[in-house]
């Protein structure tokens, strides 16, 4: 079922903006709600970010998309099929990688033994520097703020 047929099968009608905020969404995989407007208004330019937050907020609550923070800025959301992935984001270029959630679970588990702690990788992000920067040398200080590229679409 794809995310569309899931919305009305939840009880919600699927207005145009709910489409076309679901459309975003998919389209830039990993993005800020201010990419998804941005890509919103290419076709509706009525539709305004606080009806994106709104929208995403629904979504939210019914389980299709989710939300990460990479940082200090914005939340990334990304649809929430794609949950089972953390994120690793390089503090010089501002790159974004995605691995298997699975790569946390000697934490995941170290952390419910030793403090019974239940862990949300879903909303995960480690910080460091990636192996092509490590190579080069380059600071972790660089883009460590969002100063760098550190695009939804840098996502590999």
């Amino acid at each position: 079922m794809d995310l569309t047929e899931e919305l009305r099968a939840k009880g919600y009608r699927l207005t145009p903006a709910r489409q076309l905020v679901l459309g975003a969404v998919l389209a830039l995989e990993h993005a800020t709600p201010d990419a998804i407007c941005a890509e919103v208004q290419r076709t509706a330019s009525s539709v305004n970010l606080s009806t994106v937050y709104r929208t995403l907020e629904l979504l939210e609550e019914l389980d299709l998309v989710s939300h990460t923070h990479l940082g200090h800025g914005a939340p990334i959301y990304h649809a929430a099929h794609e949950r089972d992935h953390l994120h690793l984001v390089c503090g010089s270029c501002g790159k974004i990688t995605e691995v298997a959630a699975s790569c946390a679970d000697s934490l995941v588990e170290g952390l419910r033994a030793r403090f019974g702690f239940e862990t949300d990788v879903a909303h995960f992000a480690l910080f460091g520097r990636c192996a092509e920067c490590v190579a080069g040398g380059v600071s972790a200080n660089t883009a460590r703020h969002g100063s760098g590229n550190n695009s939804a679409g840098s996502a590999s």
